[in-house]
C-alpha cells in the first residue's frame, strides 16, 4: 500500500496519530483531511479481492494467491484494515432462506431539503432493521431505500408504523422486485 503523501516512510497514519495523541485525536470529519488516503498497488487489489471471493482465506493461502510470504501479506492486510479500507468481515445471508424474501424499493421525497431534515431521518432509517441499504439521491426523489420482509402485510405494517410516522416524509412510491438478477458483494476492482 502507497500513501499519497510527500514524505510516504514518516507521514502520520490513523493509528500513530491515536496512539500518540490518545484515541479521541481525530474526529471522523478531521481525519479524512489529515491521513492521507492510501493508493492501492496490484498486490493490495488482488490481496481484496481474494478476500471478497473467500473472507475464510488464511492470510498463508492469500499470499499464496497474491505471490508473497506469509508475513508482508498480514502486514499489507491490517494495513488496509487500519486505513479502512477493509471495513469488516461478514457472512452473507440468503434472505429467501432466513423467511425474508420480499424486496421493496422505496423512493422517499422530503418535505424540505434543508440538513436537519436529512440528519432527522438518515438517522431514522440506521433505526430500523428492515432497511438494509439506502442512499441520498440526486432528481425528483430524495432517498431510496432497499427493503426486506417477509411478505406484503410486513411492508405495509412497515409503511404504516414506521415510515409514514416520520415528521417531513411528503411521498413515497413504492416498487416491488419481481426477481433478482444479479447481486454483487464484491467491488470491480481488478478493473482499474
Amino acid at each position: 500500500m502507497i500513501l499519497d503523501a510527500p514524505d510516504q516512510q514518516n507521514w502520520p497514519n490513523d493509528l500513530v496519530v491515536r496512539q500518540v495523541l490518545g484515541s479521541d485525536a481525530l474526529s471522523d470529519a478531521s481525519r479524512d483531511h489529515f491521513v492521507p488516503k492510501p493508493v492501492l498497488d496490484a498486490i493490495d487489489r488482488r490481496i481484496l479481492a481474494a478476500l471478497q471471493e473467500d473472507a475464510r482465506l488464511t492470510v498463508q493461502q492469500i499470499g499464496d494467491r497474491v505471490g508473497l510470504s506469509a508475513s508482508p501479506c498480514a502486514r499489507r492486510v491490517r494495513l488496509l484494515e487500519a486505513a479502512g479500507v477493509i471495513k469488516g468481515y461478514v457472512a452473507v445471508v440468503d434472505q429467501v432462506a432466513v423467511g425474508l424474501p420480499v424486496s421493496v424499493f422505496a423512493s422517499v421525497k422530503l418535505e424540505r431539503q434543508r440538513e436537519e431534515e436529512l440528519d432527522r431521518f438518515a438517522v431514522a432509517v440506521t433505526r430500523w432493521p428492515e432497511v438494509v441499504d439506502c442512499y441520498l439521491m440526486t432528481g425528483q426523489r430524495d432517498y431510496l431505500l432497499r427493503i426486506v420482509v417477509e411478505d406484503l402485510e410486513a411492508y405495509e405494517r412497515f409503511l404504516k408504523d414506521k415510515l409514514t410516522r416520520l415528521d417531513g416524509v411528503a411521498s413515497i412510491e413504492s416498487s416491488f422486485a419481481l426477481g433478482q438478477v444479479k447481486r454483487a458483494n464484491a467491488l470491480p476492482i481488478l478493473q482499474r
